[in-house]
C-alpha cells in the first residue's frame, strides 16, 4: 500500500468458520475442508491487497477479525440484511474514489488490482465492473460511493448484466474489467487453482487432495472419507490460520 491520494480498496469478507463459509464446497471437501479452502482465498485476497498501490483497505468482516484480519487493515462489521444490504452498508463506510472484491478470487494479484484502479481513473470513467464467467461479478469500483445494489438479485445467470444494466441507468459511464473465475463450486477450485499454482489456495487444494480427493470430469470427487480424516483437514485449516496470524503480526 502507498500512503497519500485516497483511492481505497474495499474487501467483503467473512470469518473462515467450518459450516458457515463455502457451503457449495461442502459436499466435496467437508466443513473443515471447505473452510480451509475460504481461509486460504482470503490470505491470497489480503496478500494481494498489501501488495496494490491502494491507500487505504477497508474490510467489512462478518465476524470476529482478531487474527485474520492484517492489523493495518481498517476493519468494519458488516450490517445485517441481505447481500445489496451488506454491499450498501459497506460501501457507506468508504468515500472517494475505490474498488470492492470479495474472497472468491484468490488469483487476483496486486498487479490486478492496480490495472482496475487504472481503469477507474481513466478519463471520463464513472465506474468499472469486473464480470464473472458465471454471470456474476467479482469487482466493481466507483468514483463516488452510490447505493447501485439494491433490487440486484445475486446467484443468478444475469446478476452481472443486471449490475451492468444498473450502473449504466444510473448515468455512469462503465468499463469492464477482465472476466474472471470465481470459486462457488469444486470444478471452479479445480481451475482457479491451475490459473494461480504459486497461491495459498493452490496449496491447500493439494493438501486435500492429498488426503483424500480426486480429480474427475465434474471437478472433483471424495475417494476415500477414512483417509481425509476430521483432524486433517482441520491441519489444513490450521495452516492457513497460522499464515494469516503471521500476516496479521507482521503489521503490528
Amino acid at each position: 500500500m502507498r500512503q497519500g491520494g485516497g483511492v481505497h480498496l474495499l474487501i467483503v469478507a467473512k470469518q473462515p468458520v467450518p459450516g458457515r463459509v463455502k457451503t457449495r464446497l461442502i459436499g466435496a471437501f467437508g466443513p473443515e475442508g471447505a473452510a480451509a479452502l475460504a481461509h486460504a482465498a482470503l490470505i491470497d485476497t489480503f496478500e494481494a491487497a498489501r501488495s496494490c498501490t491502494a491507500d487505504r483497505v477497508v474490510v467489512a468482516f462478518d465476524g470476529d477479525a482478531t487474527d485474520v484480519v492484517p492489523r493495518d487493515f481498517e476493519v468494519v462489521a458488516q450490517q445485517a440484511g441481505t447481500l445489496a444490504d451488506r454491499l450498501a452498508g459497506a460501501w457507506a463506510s468508504v468515500d472517494g474514489p475505490g474498488l470492492q472484491i470479495g474472497m472468491d478470487t484468490p488469483q487476483v494479484t496486486g498487479p490486478d488490482l492496480d490495472a482496475a484502479f487504472a481503469a477507474l481513473d481513466a478519463p471520463g470513467t464513472d465506474a468499472v465492473l469486473g464480470p464473472a464467467e458465471d454471470g456474476g461479478w467479482w469487482a466493481i469500483g466507483m468514483q463516488e460511493p452510490v447505493d447501485v445494489f439494491v433490487g440486484i438479485a445475486t446467484s443468478r445467470g444475469d446478476t452481472g448484466r443486471r449490475q451492468l444494466d444498473r450502473l449504466r441507468n444510473l448515468g455512469l459511464v462503465t468499463r469492464l474489467l477482465p472476466t474472471r473465475r470465481d470459486v462457488d463450486h469444486p470444478a471452479d477450485a479445480v481451475a482457479v487453482a491451475g490459473l494461480a499454482p504459486w497461491s495459498r489456495f493452490a496449496a491447500t487444494l493439494t493438501g486435500l487432495f492429498d488426503q483424500g480427493y480426486a480429480y474427475t470430469a465434474d471437478g472433483v470427487s471424495e475417494v476415500d472419507r477414512s483417509s481425509s480424516s476430521p483432524a486433517a483437514l482441520a491441519s489444513a485449516s490450521a495452516s492457513a490460520s497460522a499464515s494469516a496470524m503471521t500476516m496479521a503480526e507482521s503489521s503490528r
